[in-house]
């Protein structure tokens, strides 16, 4: 298995290199210390994964693992990091990493490898007790329940996306005293006292 090392700390890069060649299965093509590393030396070796830190400077290695992907969609990402933060988490499973493992799981590093090459996604054990609250789906906004009609809701996106009332008349064609009076209707529907609170409400409450 040919793969490719990337960590902002060279001695990180170098030690990991040796530890997983020692294995007698894997070779390490290259090793890099940025996200442009990682995106040039992807390029040029095509491995068959590229085990890579998250936080860098310049580039994380989320960003630098999108470029990869939009340009090679079969690209195997591992994630090696010592943060188990929620939003990276997140973000690797959005953007098709497979996997995301701690560094402090070392001596799981060669089978993540070996099972990602396979066609696995790989978590470590801390990662893995996080996964189902973090894939938890909000339950959708009952817009029902707070008796808000379909133009009531148009009208209350396009504020929250900063729209003036003479704007969303023209969008929705309508006059902007009927915008105001739907405004005020709203307002009172939900308890709150102006266009504000009207946008802040909509991204803490329905669009979480």
């Amino acid at each position: 298995m040919n793969i490719v090392v990337i960590d902002d700390d060279r001695l990180v890069a170098m030690s990991l290199k040796t530890i997983l060649e020692n294995t007698g299965d894997i070779l390490v093509a290259a090793t890099g210390h940025s996200g442009a590393d990682a995106i040039a030396l992807y390029d040029e070796h095509r491995p068959d994964v590229i085990l890579m830190d998250i936080r860098m400077e310049g580039m994380t290695g989320i960003e630098a693992g999108r470029i990869i992907l939009e340009r090679h969609p079969d690209a195997k990402i591992l994630y090696l990091t010592t943060f188990s933060d929620d939003e990276y988490i997140i973000n690797a499973l959005n953007m098709g990493a497979k996997g995301y493992i701690l560094k402090q799981d070392f001596e799981g590093i060669a089978p993540a490898l070996t099972a990602v090459m396979r066609g696995q996604t790989v978590f470590g054990e801390k990662i893995i007790g996080k996964l189902p609250e973090l894939m938890k789906t909000p339950e959708p906004y009952d817009y029902d329940a707070h008796g808000i009609t379909d133009k009531e809701r148009e009208i209350l996106e396009l504020v929250a996306a900063g729209r003036s009332n003479r704007e969303i008349a023209t969008e929705l064609f309508l006059s902007e005293g009927t915008v105001r009076n739907y405004l005020s209707t709203l307002l009172e529907k939900l308890n709150l006292r102006d266009r504000t609170q009207l946008a802040v409400y909509y991204y803490t409450e329905i669009r979480r």
